[in-house]
């Protein structure tokens, strides 16, 4: 396997304005169950190891129940989801892959009837995140796990 760059190294002043997005959002609107959702999601759908693992730890560390962490892929039919969480699952897949006609007014409509419009913002801003977040560990093949006492990951019982 060919040694990737690491882009934390090779370009500081970008990583640090990342963090200083990521520690944003913790200012967010939204409450913090419904970002492990998005990050999660988006990161099963871009397939990023390294963010869906630490996501999970997050969530698991802040409480989130298994069962429902194994229901994010199949959100439509699971019933452990309430209407504004789903919602935003679907404003997650819709943003993290865009179709070409753009984003139907159908969708954005079922959204807008659960967050404000500062809830829909803050929301677009914390999907945009974590998919750029997904395409630098992607792109550099972080390796999952790796940052877990770093961000006191260990604490989730799962490393």
């Amino acid at each position: 396997m060919t040694q990737r760059i690491d882009y934390m190294q090779q370009s500081p002043d970008f990583f640090k304005k990342m963090m200083e997005l990521s520690i944003t959002e913790q200012e967010s609107t939204v409450e913090q169950e419904i970002l492990h959702l998005v990050h999660i999601r988006a990161s099963q759908m871009n397939g990023c190891g390294f963010c869906l693992d630490m996501h999970i730890k997050q969530a698991k560390i802040h409480g989130e129940s298994e069962l429902r962490l194994y229901h994010i892929p199949i959100w439509r039919e699971s019933t452990l989801f309430n209407a504004r969480e789903k919602a935003s699952l679907e404003w997650t897949e819709i943003l993290t892959k865009i179709p070409e006609q753009g984003v139907p007014d159908e969708i954005y409509d079922r959204v807008r009837k659960q967050f404000s419009e500062k809830e829909i913002s803050d929301l677009t801003f914390s999907i945009m995140t974590i998919n750029a977040w997904n395409r630098l560990n992607v792109a550099f093949k972080s390796v999952p796990g790796s940052a877990d006492r770093a961000f006191g990951l260990t604490k989730a019982g799962l490393s």
